[in-house]
């Protein structure tokens, strides 16, 4: 059997190739941009990916990223913290013991309290809640909240007239206490997510200085 060569005439010409090459690219950039980066980075400059549901997987993709991401930097400050008693007990032949730190407030709220409101919640696996309370600038409310069968993710904020704040953060906490004081005119209040795998139940307790407490 002999092994035919082609005919030039059969050979694509340079002209085609480089048409191809062109249409290939441009099929490539416009999947990049259409569908990769809002499936990947929720970034959707053509409006595609919110069509095809992309832009909202990126969003949980990036929300999960950084979750994760701060999740491993408590975990390496933890291990940090237990190399340094590690340390201290073997230098000193003795036994460390390392008492739980009490949920953080911005201010201690007083230990007997007539609150105004009281609101309740149950939390699903993976389910958030914000409440708010209408307050003026510079009034004051006190606060306290915890959490029956698990811990929470919560973000203390307010907004209100074009301005934003976020007074205070936090990860796996079970509760916290304290006043907050309105720096603005605005809603200022809770946001909590529940990320364990069992639901919680949020009880919140305010009194003080603002016009009503509204779930938003």
């Amino acid at each position: 059997m002999y092994n035919s060569k082609p005919l030039e005439s059969d050979l694509p010409s340079s002209r085609q190739l480089a048409r191809t090459t062109l249409i290939a690219a441009g099929i490539a950039v416009v999947l990049l941009i259409g569908v990769v980066l809002p499936a990947e980075h929720a970034v959707d400059p053509l409006g595609i990916g919110r069509m095809l549901g992309l832009t909202e997987m990126g969003q949980i993709k990036q929300q999960l990223s950084e979750e994760a991401a701060a999740d491993a930097a408590m975990d390496a400050r933890a291990e940090e913290g237990l190399a340094v008693l590690t340390q201290v007990s073997t230098r000193d032949r003795q036994t460390v013991e390392v008492t739980p730190k009490p949920a953080a407030a911005s201010a201690s709220a007083p230990a007997a309290m007539e609150w105004r409101d009281e609101a309740e919640v149950v939390l699903a696996p993976g389910q958030g809640t914000e409440i708010k309370l209408s307050m003026k600038e510079g009034e004051r409310a006190t606060y306290t909240w915890s959490v029956q069968g698990g811990v929470v993710n919560f973000d203390t904020h307010g907004d209100g007239g074009g301005r934003a704040i976020s007074y205070e953060k936090g990860r796996g906490e079970a509760s916290d206490q304290g006043v907050l004081l309105a720096a603005f005119t605005g809603n200022h209040g809770w946001f909590w997510r529940n990320r364990g795998e069992e639901p919680v139940t949020l009880l919140l307790r305010t009194g003080g200085q603002y016009e009503q407490l509204k779930k938003m």
